[in-house]
């Protein structure tokens, strides 16, 4: 049994002072408010549950400071990304991956989504072990320190009607039902996605559906990022890409519709209506010139808003929660949409729902023992009240200083220099090895 004493922490839902917590076999085993530290080990400053990265692709991070550059559409990065996709293999991919995930669990995320579609050899050709690249994710997850839920892609097609061209044949299995029986070799501890309705047929999304369905796995699918996704579904089916997925069987409360940008009513009642996660990136939304989903709006239907960092842009859960809040700001010319503590709670507790994980995401007893304490002195932090709208209107990634997963000590302010060094190594070995 391990102690510890939080001078501020987020605990049923506000800020507490002085909570004693104990955790037994990786779990709270007890939480009290407005206690002494009776021995236990102090962590200053305020005290929040792990942070979910909902939606993360690894290789992205080899993008950052070259992608932003000059001018352009999403489609035109995504030229770019398909030539990093291209050189990766199980060794680069898991170097890289492991200096990404420790970017991310030094920035308080103690589980990540990985979006995971680069299946096989860069010319299609699957290794001898066809989930060796997923393998390297899961490895390199593990070496550095953070809880992975590997959502492992379904990707057949280069658009409606396309057959995959280029880098994309490392995506694609051939049918859905050869994914699935690629994936069910990589059980437990994998998810499913859906790419798009560009890149997965009408036909083979009820095979994927099915599948989570079956063996009570999320279901994640990137949904109306782009307006010339709807317009290409829409010529092709009569359909949004949300219909097309409500009638597929592919809308319900174990979904995950990550941007959900450009979406009419009905789509929002559908969405809302099945009670589906939506999960927002507003860094790599606003990076890649995407659009501002209509956030409010779809928790007001009944959806359950999550957060991811995605392409990878930026990683730093604080600055995604503000984001949410400041982009409905812009798009409706008002303030005050989100608490804190929705905000929180979507970093949270709905992001590890979302993943699957019960029990996850809060500091009470029976759940993980996952903390993450902010510096409350820092420049940021000083003077803004120690409280909920520190964490998420004030602190940055660089303001965490402590994080415990499952408790034990994965990362702690110290680590920052050591990981620079690390993702530089890594990102020169994939441009140029």
């Amino acid at each position: 049994m391990t102690a510890y004493w939080l001078e501020r922490a987020l605990v049923d839902g506000a800020i507490r002072d002085s909570v004693r917590i104990e955790i037994d076999g990786g779990l709270f085993s007890s939480v009290r408010t407005d206690a002494v530290a009776d021995g236990a080990d102090g962590l200053a400053g305020l005290t929040i549950p792990g942070l979910a990265n909902c939606h993360s692709h690894a290789f992205h991070r080899a993008l950052r400071g070259r992608t932003q550059r000059g001018r352009g559409t999403f489609w035109t990065w995504r030229e770019q990304m398909y030539a990093v996709a291209e050189r990766l293999d199980p060794d680069t991919y898991y170097a890289l991956a492991r200096a990404t995930y420790r970017e991310m669990v030094v920035g308080g995320i103690t589980t990540v989504g990985e979006f995971h579609y680069l299946h096989h050899g860069s010319d299609g050709t699957p290794y001898d072990d066809r989930n060796e690249m997923g393998r390297a994710l899961m490895q390199a997850a593990e070496d550095a320190g953070i809880r992975i839920v590997l959502l492992d892609t379904c990707y057949l097609a280069a658009g409606i009607g396309r057959e995959p061209e280029g880098v994309q044949r490392r995506f694609s299995d051939g049918s859905a039902e050869a994914w699935a029986a690629r994936v069910d070799a990589l059980r437990p501890g994998v998810g499913a996605a859906v790419h798009s309705v560009r890149a997965v047929p009408r036909d083979d999304i009820p095979v994927v559906a099915a599948w989570a369905d079956e063996h009570n796995t999320p279901l994640h699918m990137h949904l109306s990022e782009q307006v010339a996704e709807n317009e290409e579904c829409h010529a092709a089916y009569g359909l949004t890409p949300t219909e097309l997925l409500a009638e597929a069987g592919a809308l319900g409360e174990w979904t995950t519709a990550v941007h959900a940008t450009h979406l009419t009513d009905h789509d929002v009642a559908l969405l809302g209506g099945s009670a589906a996660y939506s999960c927002f990136c507003p860094t790599t939304e606003r990076d890649l010139g995407d659009g501002i989903g209509p956030s409010r709006r779809l928790v007001a239907a009944g959806s359950r808003l999550t957060l991811g960092s995605d392409s990878h842009a930026v990683i730093d859960m604080f600055e995604e929660m503000s984001a949410v809040e400041l982009d409905e700001r812009l798009a409706t010319r008002q303030r005050g949409h989100w608490s804190a503590v929705e905000l929180l709670t979507a970093a949270t507790y709905d992001g590890h729902r979302s993943l699957g994980l019960d029990r996850t995401g809060r500091i009470e007893v029976g759940h993980r023992a996952d903390l993450v304490t902010l510096d409350t002195t820092s420049p940021r932090t000083a003077g803004t009240g120690a409280d909920d709208s520190t964490a998420v209107f004030a602190a940055t990634a660089a303001d965490v200083v402590h994080v415990i997963r499952d408790g034990r000590v994965v990362a702690t302010a110290e680590d920052r220099g050591r990981i620079g060094e690390e993702l530089d190594t890594a990102i020169r070995g994939v441009w140029e090895g």
